[in-house]
C-alpha cells in the first residue's frame, strides 16, 4: 500500500506517462472510444474484460501445480495472452482521461502487464517443461502484483467509480427551494448549494433543469461547463449528460447524473430527486 501511494506522488514517472498518453488521446473519438470506456454499459468495460486474462493465467497455474496436461496449459497461455489484448486497450482507453496520480499508478500497472505477457510469450517458447513453468509463475506472480496496482487504482483512487453515486444519499426526500427564478440567467449553467450537494441549475426555453454538479466520472464541476442544446459538457474530460435525465451522451463517463425533478411555485426553483434516502 506504502508503495503504491508512493507511485502517485513520484513525478519521475511523467516522463512515461505524456508520451503513452498521447499515443492513446490518439484513439478515435466517438462511438469508438465510448464503447471502449464501456458507456453502453453502464460502468467500465475493462475490470469485466480483464477477468478473462487473469482467469486464465490463475487456470494455467493450478494445472501446473497439479501436474495437469502440459497442451492444456499452452492453450489456456494463449488464451489469456489473446484476451490480455482488449484487456489492454479499453485500461488504455480509462487510463487516458484519468487524472495525474491515477495515470502514474497506471503506467506501472501497464507495465507490469507487459512483462507478464512477454514471461507467458517466453513460456511457450521454451523447450523444457521446467522451463516453461518458472517463466509461467513469475508471469503469474508479476500479473498478481500488477492487479494489486489496479485494485489500488479502484478502490483508493476511486477510477471507474462512480462519483456522483452518494447524492441521492445526501439529499433529503421532497421538494426543497433551490433558488429564484430571476436569478438564474437563460442557458448558462448555475451552481447552487442544496444542503451539502452541489446542483448545476440550467434556465433554458422556459423550463428548468438542475443534474448533481459532481461529474460521476472524476467529480469535475458540470457549472463550469458548456450548454450546447439539451445537454452539459464537463470542462475536465469532456463527459456530456442529456440536460433532461442525466444520461450519458458521451463518455468517458459511464455513469449518469443524478437528475432533479423541478418546479416554480411564485417565482422560486423547488427541486426533488426520485429515490432519496
Amino acid at each position: 500500500m506504502r508503495t503504491a501511494d508512493r507511485l502517485e506522488e513520484t513525478t519521475a514517472l511523467d516522463t512515461a506517462v505524456e508520451p503513452y498518453r498521447n499515443l492513446v488521446q490518439r484513439l478515435p473519438a466517438g462511438r469508438a472510444k465510448d464503447f471502449l470506456h464501456g458507456v453502453w454499459l453502464g460502468h467500465p468495460l475493462h475490470p469485466a474484460v480483464v477477468q478473462m486474462a487473469v482467469g486464465a493465467y490463475i487456470s494455467a497455474g493450478v494445472l501446473d501445480l497439479m501436474g495437469g496436461d502440459e497442451k492444456a496449459v499452452r492453450r489456456l497461455v494463449g488464451f489469456g495472452l489473446l484476451s490480455s489484448v482488449p484487456a489492454a486497450v479499453t485500461g488504455a482507453a480509462d487510463w487516458s482521461d484519468q487524472h495525474e496520480q491515477q495515470q502514474r499508478v497506471g503506467i506501472v500497472h501497464a507495465a507490469a502487464n507487459s512483462a507478464a505477457a512477454v514471461m507467458y510469450l517466453a513460456s511457450l517458447a521454451a523447450r523444457s517443461r521446467r522451463r516453461a513453468r518458472a517463466f509461467r509463475f513469475a508471469g503469474l506472480m508479476t500479473a498478481s502484483l500488477s492487479s494489486a496496482l489496479g485494485g489500488h487504482m479502484s478502490f483508493r483512487q476511486a477510477a471507474g467509480a462512480n462519483h456522483a453515486e452518494a447524492v441521492p444519499h445526501l439529499v433529503e426526500p421532497g421538494w426543497h427551494r433551490l433558488a429564484a427564478l430571476d436569478d438564474l440567467p437563460v442557458g448558462t449553467p448555475i451552481r447552487r448549494m442544496l444542503g451539502e450537494v452541489p446542483v448545476v441549475v440550467v434556465r433554458q426555453d422556459g423550463v428548468v433543469r438542475a443534474l448533481a454538479d459532481q461529474c460521476s466520472h472524476l467529480a469535475g464541476p458540470l457549472s463550469g461547463g458548456e450548454v450546447d442544446g439539451g445537454a452539459i459538457t464537463c470542462p475536465w474530460h469532456g463527459s456530456t449528460f442529456r440536460l433532461s435525465d442525466g444520461g450519458v451522451v458521451c463518455g468517458p463517463a459511464t455513469a449518469p447524473q443524478p437528475a432533479f425533478e423541478t418546479q416554480v411555485r411564485d417565482g422560486d426553483v423547488y427541486v426533488c430527486l426520485p429515490g432519496t434516502g
